[in-house]
């Protein structure tokens, strides 16, 4: 049987189609075909409290071209899950852009809250995962209007906490220079640092795990840049360890770049160029409240979890 997910997040767009993998299979899926592209659907939303027109059109032409893929591998309507995570949940305008998508693409998009993102994104991880890293590990998804923090132990979900705290939002609000300076760079760092005191407070024991894991764009891209990845590998992506000088080293030749300098990188695709700097702020803001000496990337998050749900609900 094939199953479909699509993560509708509040910059990127991602489509999985796969087929159910047999058990003696390193991985639950078979993928058949993949499809993302960024929208930025969220942008405008801090200032606006509404998805904006453009954003809207940008998600819906993703919508149709994720639509034909659908009907081009005959996937069933009852075998696709789409969701919809911050940007469509916190706009006021939400309610109707999904209705105008269902109208006009025919996908029925369900609108996921952060606990549930944070619980599907684990699962996504832990099926790539090498076993030990998941033996304590903190899995962090940065996404366009909200990162989400899961503690686990044993790839078994202790807690999580959504925060807003988005790479859009982030740009959005601190980053207004070329190249960003350091006076820009250090708000958003502050800024991010406030939404990580409130994270530790949730936790019982106030305790960090062993591991510290990064999924999504912000991390991938990173991973993908410090491998000198021409075209995107997700197999060398999953796993792949930076050690803390090396991130530093690549934080630095980025901040030193500007916007076009960075979109002329080969893995830093259309769209990210100055996202990720404000990526760059969660991941060292993490490292230095938490005394993080490595960052482990891995590839399969949400979407992945999205199609485990499709698969077997």
């Amino acid at each position: 049987m094939v199953y479909a997910a699509i993560d509708s997040g509040s910059n990127t767009f991602r489509l999985l189609i796969a087929e159910a993998a047999d058990s003696s299979a390193t991985k639950p899926w078979n993928i058949i075909h993949y499809g993302h592209c960024i929208t930025r659907l969220g942008e405008g939303l801090h200032h606006t409290g509404r998805l904006s027109d453009a954003g809207m059109q940008r998600a819906v032409d993703a919508y149709r071209t994720f639509a034909a893929a659908l009907r081009n591998f005959d996937v069933p309507p009852e075998n696709t899950l789409a969701c919809a995570t911050a940007a469509v949940r916190e706009a006021s305008n939400g309610a109707d852009f999904i209705t105008r998508v269902e109208q006009e693409t025919g996908i029925r998009i369900q609108i996921i809250d952060g606990n549930t993102e944070a619980n599907w994104s684990l699962k996504g991880a832990c099926a790539v995962l090498d076993q030990q890293i998941g033996s304590d590990m903190l899995l962090f998804d940065i996404g366009g209007g909200s990162t989400e923090f899961i503690r686990a132990q044993n790839s078994i979900q202790l807690d999580a906490i959504s925060r807003k705290l988005g790479v859009v939002k982030l740009f959005e609000a601190h980053l207004h220079s070329d190249p960003p300076s350091a006076s820009d760079y250090q708000s958003v760092l502050t800024a991010t640092d406030k939404h990580l005191a409130i994270v530790e407070q949730s936790w019982p024991d106030h305790r960090a795990p062993k591991y510290m894991v990064g999924t999504a764009g912000t991390v991938t891209t990173l991973a993908a840049t410090a491998l000198g990845l021409s075209e995107y590998d997700s197999e060398k992506i999953n796993n792949y360890l930076m050690s803390k000088p090396a991130f530093f080293s690549l934080r630095d030749k980025l901040l030193a770049m500007t916007h076009e300098q960075r979109a002329a990188i080969p893995s830093i695709e259309a769209g990210r160029a100055d996202l990720i700097i404000a990526g760059l702020a969660i991941i060292e803001a993490m490292m230095q409240r938490w005394g993080y000496e490595e960052l482990i990337a891995v590839d399969a998050s949400l979407l992945e979890g999205i199609w485990l749900k499709a698969r077997y609900s």
